[in-house]
């Protein structure tokens, strides 16, 4: 019998990135580890079935560093972030593999433990706060949630918790913007920023540790923290440090960005939910916006696809070999609206209770970060509602376009509409 199925959706189109989920679900169906060549022209596979995607993030064949690549000279460089290796900022969590991924990522867990990240809490509000009383003190009744808020909430936490200066933390602002606006598009935007980046951390580097105190102090920020543990016999190199500040706000505001942009995009329309939430929140009840934000990371997640793996010896998934040196990116979009897994996933649902979602991943690579990012998207989320209660979109959802890239998910723009809070309204 010939092959009835329809043909294989086009992968990677300014259409696809716009609403890329029937295309994943064709995937799921048809070929669920799947052969393709990327923008940047690398071949890979995509795995998009939930129990293939996490058996995948776990699988300790699948090494995160770069050099076991078998890359052909066209695909030199084309993974990973572009401007790191020219910066020399390899030698960060994303990119290594045991013990050496072990050694750093236990010098920095302590940071984003419960404990740590809340009593991070206060500063994470009066940041929320601060931003929407900016884009309201002009008596303007509308505004831009990723220019004016999504993006310099996780910008300015970050930067606090790693101990950037409160002067330098615009520069890391501009900085972060050419990331995000050139994420999809040419890569030598994103180098630059890169660069600059890598400049201004080895001078802060050296300043903190030039003006360390003797013994730590309470609250002492990240930076300082790893510079004190590479010098009692951590093993912390310079580069290591430099490369571990940066992937921590690389990888830790562009998440929490797209957590929040795309978190409000899917509560504007999905009206019966936000007013589900809203009802929940203003009876002080809390627990709708924890699986609230676990489900919106679930419905349409910050992260599309996890970051680069490749085989370091054949591998077989979901009934596919994959041969040594083959990229393989697990497709956490596809993965968490697997019917095979959510009962039905196409269905957003604050209260869904069984939901153990990969946005974050999964295995010793789980996001260090998530602790925190969670806070981010509760807190704001929550004061955006509250705040503005009927706060809805200023224009058309078609209208709306999406990044391109190849790893993040997230809106260019999010304009909104409301009536204007009183300043300090919580």
């Amino acid at each position: 019998m010939p092959d009835q199925s329809p043909p294989a959706p086009d992968l990677f189109t300014w259409e696809f990135a716009a609403d890329p989920y029937p295309a994943y679900a064709w995937l799921r169906e048809h070929a669920p580890v799947h052969r393709t060549k990327l923008p940047s022209g690398v071949d890979a596979w995509l795995v998009t079935r939930y129990a293939d995607a996490r058996q995948t993030l776990a699988d300790t064949r699948l090494s995160k560093n770069p050099a076991h690549h078998d890359e052909p000279a066209h695909a030199k460089g084309r993974t990973g972030i572009p401007g790191e290796r020219q910066a020399d900022l390899m030698t960060h969590l994303l990119n290594i593999d045991p013990p050496d991924h072990t050694r750093l990522r236990r010098l920095v867990s302590k940071a984003f433990t419960p404990r740590r990240v809340a009593e991070f809490a206060p500063r994470v509000q009066e940041l929320t706060d601060d931003l929407i009383d900016r884009f309201t003190t002009s008596g303007s009744d509308t505004a831009d949630l990723i220019h004016d808020f999504a993006f310099p909430l996780p910008i300015y936490a970050i930067c606090d918790l790693l101990g950037v200066p409160r002067e330098d933390q615009d520069d890391f602002r501009d900085w972060a913007g050419m990331m995000i606006r050139h994420g999809g598009g040419p890569r030598g935007g994103v180098a630059r920023s890169v660069k600059k980046m890598r400049g201004y951390l080895a001078e802060l580097i050296h300043r903190k540790r030039v003006e360390l105190p003797a013994e730590p102090v309470p609250g002492e920020d990240l930076i300082s923290g790893l510079i004190r543990a590479s010098d009692h016999g951590a093993h912390l190199t310079e580069n290591e440090a430099a490369a571990m500040a940066f992937i921590l706000l690389f990888a830790g505001f562009e998440t929490t960005v797209n957590l929040i942009g795309n978190g409000t995009y899917a509560l504007l329309t999905h009206p019966e939910q936000r007013w589900r939430l809203q009802r929940a929140l203003a009876e002080g009840d809390r627990a709708l916006l924890e699986t609230g934000v676990e489900e919106l990371l679930r419905y349409d997640g910050p992260v599309e696809l996890a970051t680069w793996r490749f085989a370091t010896e054949p591998v077989v998934i979901g009934g596919q070999r994959i041969e040594a040196g083959d990229p393989v990116l697990v497709v956490l979009a596809a993965a968490d609206r697997d019917p095979e897994r959510f009962a039905d996933p196409d269905t957003l649902d604050l209260g869904r209770r069984d939901n153990q979602h990969l946005g974050y991943g999964h295995g010793i690579h789980y996001c260090l970060g998530a602790p925190l990012a969670r806070l981010e998207g509760q807190t704001a989320l929550a004061t955006l509602l509250t705040r503005f209660p009927d706060l809805r979109l200023a224009v058309d959802p078609a209208e709306l376009r999406w990044r391109g890239g190849l790893i993040m998910r997230g809106l260019r723009t999010l304009p909104v509409e409301f009536s204007p809070p009183r300043s300090g309204q919580t």
